[in-house]
């Protein structure tokens, strides 16, 4: 990662961490109150290169089983006070500790699952040659909303134009974005579908079809 990133990096945490450290607080003893133990959720998630890390968030999600035993889907253990933390990106707020350790950016490509990285196509697995972000070029310009190959295509494109200038539109735009609560989720979804792989490349029609 380039120095200059990196020093923009920790400058905005820290002083972000400065701001927010009372909100983060109370989120927490909210957290801890309304939806249980433990306050933090965490993740191995791919980083820079898909070297895997821990990402740390706020817990959204109640442990809630079916008579199997089995865990039931996100949308159904989403909380309502859970989904008002996703709403408003506060579950998020944790992750400024993993820019701090220099395992995320403020700003790259969203940390996906670690099942992903073998689905992904040679150009689709570019999105890993930056640090991931808690924002990004994705996230405002559809975040959820988009598809998979969408989100995949716009994070390319941030590795090839990465710039200071672009990061602090990214957060500028992440501002507005959050405060209109847009793209959070898809229909059906806590968050979105599970990316599955790249399509198959159609092979072309012969004359004759």
């Amino acid at each position: 990662m380039p120095l200059t990133k990196r020093i923009f990096d920790l400058l905005l945490t820290l002083t972000g961490l400065l701001l927010t450290s009372p909100l983060l607080v109370i989120l927490a003893i909210l957290v801890r109150f309304k939806i249980g133990s433990p306050v933090l959720f965490k993740q191995r998630r791919p980083g820079y290169r898909g070297k895997p890390f821990w990402i740390y968030k706020f817990r959204s999600m109640a442990d809630l089983y079916d008579q199997e035993g089995n865990l039931l889907a996100d949308e159904l253990r989403l909380t309502k006070f859970g989904r008002f933390m996703r709403s408003a990106s506060l579950d998020e707020l944790p992750e400024l500790f993993n820019v701090l350790k220099g395992e995320m950016s403020l700003v790259g490509p969203r940390p996906l699952l670690m099942q992903y990285i073998e689905r992904y196509s040679p150009e689709q697995a570019r999105r890993h040659e930056v640090l991931p972000g808690i924002t990004g070029w994705a996230q405002i310009h559809g975040r959820n909303a988009l598809t998979w190959e969408e989100k995949f295509r716009l994070d390319v494109w941030y590795v090839d134009h990465w710039s200071i200038g672009l990061d602090l539109r990214i957060l500028a735009a992440t501002l507005v974005k959050t405060a209109r609560r847009e793209g959070i989720s898809q229909p059906g979804y806590a968050t979105a579908e599970e990316f599955m792989g790249a399509p198959p490349a159609q092979p072309p029609l012969s004359e004759k079809e």
